[in-house]
Formats: structure tokens, sequence, C-alpha cells
């Protein structure tokens, strides 16, 4: 038997950024993913014939830097110019377009000069404060009981740099930190197409509403993530977002991991309160020092392990992990490209969103509150066949979508209910771009339901756990079991249930992955 000396238990990319890093350190890793592809949900996949499309994350906006520097992913075709930015629009039924800019709206068109002048302030604040956050994002959480130097010299930083921001904004950050989205817009802007794509992107991939309470916190977790060194900055990777993948893969493999597919884990192999091993569904056993799970953490303690092996306390808040999720992904093979109104060639190459106004946005979350989609949905769109045509035939298109909001428990059962969702969705689209369902050849509908079932994700939720205030920072994914360590010795986790959470970032793996070396696990 081939001995290692660990084993990593899922082959999305925070599994094998885990891997690679562990392997860049001397270490001899196995990589065990059980579907037929690594990659996970950042898979590029053929959903139609001839057309090609990202498969639930489909825009790159917080890959972390020290992963591209400690993965050398440049060095394996990962690179990306000021230029591939894309502008965020905001679509509008009868008029034109707004659009940020660069890396999110280092300038603003198609509002008033006022507006403009407002949105500056507004953005350089959020960036200020959301730069708080941003150290927090490639370290351990600190260990209240039993901090280390470290990590207290760790948080002195913070403290030092909360204490630069000045009196005033010291105050204003401390303030607003809980807040409501909806609230701190109406505090600043006028537009509302301009608050309504932040009331949006402040509660993407979340079961929250733009006036729900602390859901600002999401829009400082999208700006203090960054791409090609600019905070807020977002792609769309040529190839898709499988070309991220599979340059950490090469990355991987470089570094001596070994890479299977196909291979599924039973459970984790348990001896005296400490990890020994993986059981597969074959019924062979592999054995290795380090156990490190890049799955969900739910699925990897009360599945993998089961209760028996963890205390009841342990297992009851594996148990209340929130992590139902609330976004759905469509594709739609066109048969040309659509026109949406108001929106000029650049706009078409950018991330379309259809979120009218925080109002909007607050009235699609209401029903998901009662197991009931939004009859008119919110969206981000994006056509990445216009910059790749390899994503589709000649003069085809390809539409992708992630949509809010579509419960996973949905009421009617989604067996009954997605052909409405989609009848929804459709309508939607068709009145900002219309004419779109006249030119639809295939449409793949992906409720949070089909996502769980296809990608290994527990609720369909991509970040396997809500991204709120109390299942962030020392509490993710449960509280006293911050720093992917577990109960059992051995075991590590690092995948997005992990700190700091879901997106295509690379932090948890590589975070854990020092983790593990730090303790020569």
């Amino acid at each position: 038997m081939t001995s290692f000396d660990a084993i990593v238990i899922g082959g999305g990319h925070n599994g094998l950024v885990a891997a690679a890093t562990l392997a860049k350190a001397g270490r001899k890793v196995l990589v065990l993913e059980a579907g037929s592809e690594v990659g996970g949900a950042a898979r590029t996949e053929e959903f139609a014939p001839g057309f090609r499309v990202s498969s639930v994350a489909h825009l790159l906006n917080r890959l972390h830097p020290d992963v591209v520097k400690t993965l050398d992913l440049e060095r394996h075709g990962l690179q990306f110019a000021r230029a591939d930015f894309l502008p965020s629009v905001a679509l509008s039924k009868d008029g034109p377009a707004l659009m940020l800019h660069g890396a999110y709206g280092e300038v603003l068109t198609g509002t008033s000069s006022s507006e403009q002048s407002a949105w500056k302030d507004l953005r350089a604040q959020l960036l200020r404060y959301a730069g708080m956050l941003k150290p927090f994002l490639s370290r351990r959480p600190p260990d209240l009981a039993a901090m280390s130097l470290l990590e207290t010299a760790g948080l002195g930083q913070t403290a030092l740099a909360l204490k630069k921001l000045g009196k005033e904004d010291m105050r204003d950050f401390l303030r607003v930190l809980l807040m409501n989205v909806a609230d701190l817009l109406d505090e600043q802007l006028e537009d509302d197409r301009l608050k309504g794509l932040l009331a949006f992107d402040a509660t993407l991939g979340s079961h929250l509403g733009s006036r729900s309470p602390a859901s600002l916190l999401g829009l400082y977790y999208r700006l203090a993530g960054e791409t090609g060194g600019a905070a807020g900055a977002q792609v769309l990777p040529q190839g898709g977002m499988g070309a991220v993948v599979a340059a950490i893969r090469s990355a991987a493999e470089k570094a001596g991991v070994t890479i299977r597919t196909s291979v599924a884990v039973a459970r984790i192999i348990v001896e005296k309160g400490r990890a020994v091993g993986v059981a597969l569904e074959t019924g062979k056993e592999l054995r290795a020092r380090t156990i490190v799970s890049a799955i969900s953490p739910a699925t990897t303690f009360l599945d993998l392990v089961g209760p028996r092996e963890i205390d009841t306390g342990f297992v009851r808040k594996m148990k209340n992990i929130r992590m139902k999720g609330d976004a759905a992904k469509l594709h739609l093979a066109l048969d040309r490209p659509p026109q949406f109104t108001g929106a000029d060639a650049a706009a078409h190459n950018g991330r379309l969103v259809i979120a009218p106004s925080p109002d909007h946005v607050e009235r699609a979350f209401n029903p998901s509150k009662y197991g009931e989609f939004s009859p008119e949905p919110v969206m981000e769109i994006t056509l990445p066949s216009l910059a790749d045509p390899s994503h589709a035939p000649d003069g085809a298109c390809v539409l992708s979508a992630v949509v809010q909001y579509a419960p996973y428990a949905l009421k009617e059962g989604w067996a009954a209910g997605k052909p409405k969702f989609l009848e929804a969705i459709m309508a939607q689209l068709e009145a900002y771009a219309p004419g779109i369902g006249e030119s639809v050849v295939h449409a793949e509908l992906l409720t949070p339901a089909d996502i769980e079932a296809r990608y290994r994700m527990p609720g369909g939720h991509w970040h396997h756990g809500e991204l709120q205030a109390d299942q962030m920072l020392i509490s993710r994914p449960v509280s006293g079991w911050s720093g992917y360590d577990t109960p059992l010795e051995g075991l590590f986790l690092a995948g997005a249930g992990s700190h700091p959470g879901g997106g295509v970032s690379g932090a948890p793996g590589l975070n854990a992955a020092r983790r593990i070396i730090a303790m020569k696990g």
C-alpha cells in the first residue's frame, strides 16, 4: 500500500490549494475526489451540444494574492491585466444602464455628476472599512481562549489600523458595521439603480434581504477580496472558471500531488480519538498521518466521522449550521447574442445586474422566508461567449446567470416549482432584453437542490454555510473550532465552510495547510 503523509478529501479548488501547499512543504499528498473531474462548482462544463459554461461560480473576484504567489499560478497560465476587469452594469427596463467601470466603480457613468461625487466618497469609505477585514482573510482566526503571541500581535495591528482611520472614521466604522445595506445606501446615494446594484452585491449568496440586519457585511466581504491586485475587481477567465482550476491543479501536480477522481470516501477512520485514514466506498482503506477535509464541515462530521466519535455539544453545533442555499444558476444556449435595453457593446461584455432598487431586492427576498421563490427575481448575468467564442458555436451565445431568491426547501417542492421559477426568470429577462425568449435553443436551471446533488454541496450553498455575523471569523464553522483544527487529532478542515468562507479565493485551503505545516502535521 502506498503511504501518504496527508490525504485531502475533496478536489474542489480549496482542496487542491491545500494539497499543493502541503506538497510544496515536502509532504506526500493524495487528493480524493468523488466526482469524475476536480474543481467542484468552479468547473467549466458543456450543458448543450457546443455550448460551454462555468458551472456555478462564473466570475473570479477574490482569488487570494497569497494563493497566486504561493502556488506561482501565473507560471501555470493564470494572468490578468487591468484591461480584463469587467464593468458592473445596473440594467434598466426603459432607459440607459448605469455602469461601474474598472475595479468596482473607479469610474461611474450613466448618472448625475452629484451622484458620481457621492459614489466616489462612499466607494472610498467602503474600501477603507473593508480593508479592516482584509488581514483576517489570510490568517487563522484568533483562538480567544489561548491566543499565541503572533495572534495577539495580529489583533494589535488591527486595533492600530482602526485607530489610524481617525476618530471620525473609527466611530463611523463601528456605527455602520452591523447595519443593513439599504439604510447605509439611503444615507449617501440617490440613484435607485446604483443602490439596487450594491444591495444585490451585499446579499448575493446569502439568505438576506437588503433590509436584513448586518447585510452590509456581505458588501465588506466582497470588497475585502481582490483580483489582479485590485480590490473589488472581477474578471471572466479565458476558458471559464475551469481555467482557474486547471492552473491550481497544474501547480499541485508539479509539486508532486497525486490526484484520484471518481473515488468516493465512505468514512474517516478514527482510532483512540485520532483520524488515521479513510475508508473508500469500494471498501479499500488508506492511511495517513494527516486527514484534510475540503468538503462541508457538516458532511465531514455527521456523515464521514459519525456522531459516536465526537461529543454531543459539537454534534449539535454542526447540525445547527445554517446552510440552505437561496441562489439558483441559469444557463441559456442562445442562437444569437441578446440585446439588453440601454446597454452598449461594452456593457454586454460586463456583469449585467437586474436589481432595480434596494426595495426590489427586499421584495424579491421576502417569499424565500416562507419557502417560496421570488416572482420577480434579481440576478447577475454574464455572456461569456462574447469574450471567449470557444464557449458557443459560431454566431450563437451563452448566457450564464446567478438568480435569487430560490429557497432550497421550496414549499411546493422543486419538481413542481422548477418550471414555474424558470418561467418567472424568463419573464424578467424578457423585460430587460426583449425577444430573448425566441432565441433560446436550450435552458438549464440548477436549483439549490440540483446544486447539492450535482456538486455535493449540502443545501446547495456555495459557502457551505451562511456567511453571516454569527457564522464568520471565530464562529466559522462553529464557535470554539474556527482555526481549521477539529476535536479529532489529525483531522483538519479546509473548505468553504471554514474561515474566511466561500467564493473562489483558495484562502481556506491555504490557511489550513499553513496551520498543518506549523503544527508539523
